[in-house]
C-alpha cells in the first residue's frame, strides 16, 4: 500500500480550497492538515472550523495531525468537524489509551506521532490499539525542513519490529519527503507519505503527486 497525503501547510493559505481540489484531481489519497497550538510547537495554524469547511469541499479523507498539548481537550472538536484520521503526539498525551479510545470509539482512524528523538519503545504498550504510526522525520512546528537522515534507520527498525510481531498498523512519515528520497523510504518500509513543499512548491502540484505515486509504486511492486 502506497498513499500520498499532500500537506496543506505548504499551500497558499488564501487559496486552500483550490489547493485541495488540485491534489484531489491528481490522485492524492489523503489531505494532511497540521494543527499547531503555539504551545506544543511554536507555531499557530488551523482549527476545527477549517477541517469542517474542507470536509464539505473534498471527498478525500482528512488526515488531521494534532501538534497540541492536552490533545484530549480538542479531539472531540476535530471528530465533530469531520476529521477521518486523527494523530496525536505520544509526548503530549497524559493518557494515551484514553485518547486513542476516544478517537476509535468515534469510528475514526487513530494514530500516534513520534518526534525524531522519541524512542520507538514508547509504542510498546499501545501499538496494538492504533491504526497507524506517524514518524516525524523533521522536528515538528514548521514546514520546508530538510529530512533528518537518521530517520531511515528508525523507519527500518519500526518496520522490522512490526513484522516480527505481526502488527497491522500503517507506517506514515512526515517531513522532508520528496521525489528524490521516496523510493528509499518505500524500501525502508514506509507506506503513507506526507508531502508539503515537494507538492505545493512544484510548478505543477498535480504532476508532483503523480510522479511521487508512480515512483513509489515502482519500488513497492518490485
Amino acid at each position: 500500500m502506497i498513499l500520498i497525503a499532500p500537506s496543506i501547510l505548504s499551500a497558499d493559505f488564501t487559496r486552500i480550497e483550490e489547493a485541495v481540489k488540485l491534489v484531489e484531481s491528481s490522485g492524492a489519497d489523503l489531505v494532511h492538515v497540521d494543527i499547531m497550538d503555539g504551545h506544543y510547537v511554536p507555531n499557530l495554524t488551523f482549527g476545527p472550523r477549517l477541517v469542517s469547511l474542507l470536509k464539505k469541499k473534498t471527498a478525500l479523507p482528512l488526515d488531521v495531525h494534532l501538534m497540541v498539548d492536552n490533545p484530549n481537550d480538542v479531539i472531540p472538536w476535530f471528530i465533530e468537524a469531520g476529521a477521518d484520521w486523527i494523530s496525536i503526539h505520544i509526548e503530549a498525551s497524559k493518557h494515551l489509551h484514553r485518547d486513542v479510545s476516544l478517537i476509535r470509539e468515534a469510528g475514526r482512524t487513530a494514530g500516534l506521532a513520534l518526534n525524531p528523538a522519541t524512542p520507538l519503545h514508547t509504542l510498546n504498550d499501545i501499538i496494538k490499539e492504533i491504526d497507524f504510526v506517524l514518524l516525524m522525520c523533521v522536528n515538528p512546528g514548521r514546514g520546508s525542513q530538510p529530512f533528518i537522515e537518521s530517520s531511515h534507520e528508525k523507519i527500518r527498525s519500526l518496520r522490522r519490529w512490526m513484522k516480527e510481531h505481526e502488527l497491522k498498523a500503517l507506517l506514515e512519515i512526515d517531513g522532508g519527503v520528496n521525489l528524490r528520497n521516496i523510493q528509499s523510504l518505500v524500501k525502508d518500509g514506509a507506506q503513507v507519505f506526507v508531502a508539503g513543499n515537494a507538492v505545493f512548491n512544484h510548478p505543477d502540484p498535480r504532476e508532483a503527486v503523480r510522479q511521487m505515486k508512480e515512483t513509489a509504486r515502482e519500488v513497492d511492486a518490485s
